[in-house]
């Protein structure tokens, strides 16, 4: 298609934001011949679930240099216009209430969205050049609403209403938006300006969190090569009371957080929530590079109608999710012991669930539609996550390179050689391709270890792997529902009674959420969203529930009561201990060559 090929032109207008309705209008200059096709996309990037985005498109209306078209609606997300030979524009209407990062949301205190959620593509037309004009909602109430986007501008003022412009509809979709009244703050990284737009109530520290973005991202700059894909990137946070995610973005991320995530102006050290914020940071900026140029095969280019199925996501989410961490080692933010203690807690979730003897991690990946973005109460027992296993995958095999070549090829060289290779060719990676590209950069035979590691459902030497590196794999039973691993149990060596189950609070007891295979409750014949009222006669809640437990002996049997719906049940119990599943690493310091080993891990060399 000619590069002089007439834009297609967007306007968004949050019209109603009390009803929560954008207003979008798509002027096509140039439409196909005989009937354009329009059509929504089915998923977003990144989020490996049909949405059926068109379900929230509320009315639809075509016309032609003042005649309007007849629409017919072909499939769920589908429409074909009546043919006209120049100038068509479309104008539709979108229900936007879904406050999360991969959809849209629209109230009277801010309009947020994803172009996947209010673009139609022009079917045909998908690489022809794309302009949007943002224009402000109608009210004196919104005239301080400003505008935040990584996408580039052609008439708007910095933060500013006005029109953008994308090469095509792959990036005029993959820009957020963020509308409204924001604190901002900006750093620069390796000469690139970086922009944090924090969108709720809050009061955190925003210098802090500048100052701490700063070198995560000057480190992920440097080691791939020192030059950044982007010239500007845009970190987009909306603060909500209780919430957590991420997705990934060109030139930007939007983050869902919770208000205790951030840092209070008062804090000096790293908080464990504000680490976990900084760790999702971490993990969508290096997608940056790690799935949004170095990319599956599939991908190229997406297929936003259907499914788009790859065993590889356990290569751009599990080795993103080491790294994210890895990465604030780097940054010099935590220490080595922090590190540490966070690679046990991600052990310690793959460990705790016997879905991991269940599924390996390349059907995890080729599931991700069905399975792992659609999780029921059952899913611990069933799956295994490509995020966390992934990223013990990704340890492995650093590990394991290290191991053998005494340093010499680490997994760093590994990504580094694949973002020549691929992310800067734009070339896919195949479906087993990343597996003989580790051996030609590593020269080494490593069928065994990927066979074992990706295609098995079986638990992987992390043991051994570590030893070579001069660290302990310790394994104890759980404190408690809310203990997370990663650190040793100090003097309580008594065996306690389990649940074998995670309970929240209910208005009259403890609700079970799930239960874990073989544990007390699934051997009882509990089951989730029983709620539990009693045990031996004695009233118990979802705080209380487990220390009540702590009265009785390993083996005892007790009678738990419990609702099943608005029936009162009785479940005789033989109550149980925790399985060893809580994952603790230590320092082996008497071997002298593996502590060499882990020298050259544990500092980067």
């Amino acid at each position: 298609m000619s590069a002089n090929s007439p834009a297609n032109h967007y306007t968004v207008k949050p019209v109603r934001p009390e009803a929560h309705v954008y207003e979008v209008t798509l002027h096509i200059p140039e439409p196909i011949a005989g009937g354009q096709i329009v059509h929504m996309p089915a998923w977003i990037p990144g989020s490996y679930m049909i949405r059926d985005f068109a379900k929230n498109i509320v009315q639809l209306w075509a016309e032609s240099e003042g005649r309007m078209l007849a629409v017919d609606k072909v499939d769920k997300q589908t429409w074909q216009v009546e043919s006209c030979e120049r100038d068509l524009c479309l104008r539709y209407e979108v229900y936007a209430w879904d406050l999360s990062v991969r959809a849209a949301h629209l109230d009277k205190t801010h309009a947020y969205f994803n172009g996947t959620s209010l673009f139609m593509a022009a079917q045909g037309l998908e690489d022809r050049p794309c302009t949007l004009e943002l224009l402000s909602p109608d009210g004196k109430e919104y005239q301080l609403w400003k505008v935040a986007t990584a996408m580039p501008r052609l008439n708007a003022e910095e933060f500013g209403f006005g029109t953008y412009q994308a090469a095509n509809y792959d990036e005029l979709i993959d820009h957020p938006v963020e509308i409204g009244q924001f604190d901002h703050i900006r750093f620069e990284a390796c000469g690139v300006p970086h922009d944090v737009v924090i969108t709720g109530a809050h009061n955190a520290d925003l210098e802090r969190i500048a100052r701490d973005l700063k070198p995560i991202c000057e480190a992920q700059i440097a080691f791939f090569g020192g030059k950044a894909p982007v010239d500007y990137y845009l970190f987009m946070v909306m603060v909500v009371g209780n919430g957590y995610g991420g997705l990934e973005h060109r030139a930007s991320t939007s983050l869902l957080c919770s208000r205790d995530d951030l840092p209070a102006f008062s804090a000096k050290e790293l908080s464990e929530p504000y680490k976990l914020f900084l760790g999702l940071c971490s993990h969508e900026y290096f997608h940056t590079w790690n799935v949004k140029r170095i990319k599956p095969e599939k991908f190229l280019p997406y297929d936003l109608r259907s499914e788009s199925h790859t065993r590889l996501l356990w290569v751009f989410e599990g080795i993103t999710s080491y790294y994210d961490e890895y990465f604030l080692l780097r940054a010099g933010l935590i220490s080595q012991e922090e590190f540490l203690e966070m690679l046990g807690q991600n052990m310690t979730r793959v460990y705790r669930g016997v879905g991991r003897f269940k599924q390996s991690v390349a059907d995890s990946s080729f599931d991700a539609w069905t399975k792992f973005y659609k999780q029921d109460e059952n899913a611990p027992n069933a799956i295994v996550s490509y995020y966390t296993k992934g990223a013990m995958i990704a340890l492995a095999l650093d590990l394991y390179l290290r191991k053998e070549t005494t340093a010499a090829i680490t997994l760093d060289l590994v990504m580094q050689k694949a973002w020549e290779r691929f992310g800067l060719n734009q070339r896919g990676v195949g479906e087993t391709e990343f597996e003989s590209f580790v051996e030609e950069v590593s020269g080494l035979e490593m069928k065994a270890f990927f066979d074992l590691a990706i295609r098995s459902a079986e638990d992987l030497p992390m043991d051994e792997l570590l030893a070579t590196h001069g660290i302990v794999m310790n394994y104890r039973r759980p404190l408690g529902q809310d203990d997370k691993g990663g650190k040793a149990d100090r003097g309580n060596s008594v065996i306690k009674p389990d649940l074998g189950a995670r309970v929240v609070r209910a208005e009259h007891g403890a609700r079970i959420q799930l239960v874990y295979e073989d544990g007390t409750a699934m051997c009882a014949g509990l089951a989730s969203e029983d709620v539990i009222i009693a045990v031996n006669g004695f009233r118990v809640g979802a705080e209380t529930l487990a220390k009540h437990l702590t009265r009785y002996r390993l083996g005892e049997r007790v009678v738990i009561q419990a609702f099943r719906h608005d029936v009162l049940m009785d479940f005789p119990v033989d109550l149980l201990a925790a399985p060893e599943n809580t994952i603790y690493l230590g320092l082996d310091e008497e071997n002298q060559a593996a502590s060499a080993l882990r020298e050259t891990w544990l500092n980067f060399r």
